[in-house]
């Protein structure tokens, strides 16, 4: 295989409860985020919700206090 996708992988998708331990969040948190439009942005897959590890990883960035 060659051209620009050979290398290519996709971002991981991470379950709520993957998102929820890594923030040391409860799940209904990070329900509530989502229906009010903040927090990471997540993804509907069917009946449950995915986080792209590279959006969570920009809301952190987003959300992390400027050097002092």
């Amino acid at each position: 295989m060659s051209g620009p996708t050979a290398g290519w992988r996709p971002d991981p998708l991470l379950t709520i409860d993957d998102v929820a331990a890594w923030l040391g969040k409860p799940k209904n948190t990070l329900y509530a985020w989502h229906s009010r439009g903040k927090g990471p942005r997540a993804i509907r897959v069917g009946n449950t919700l995915r986080y792209r590890r590279s959006e969570v990883d920009a809301w952190l960035d987003s959300h992390t206090d400027p050097e002092r």
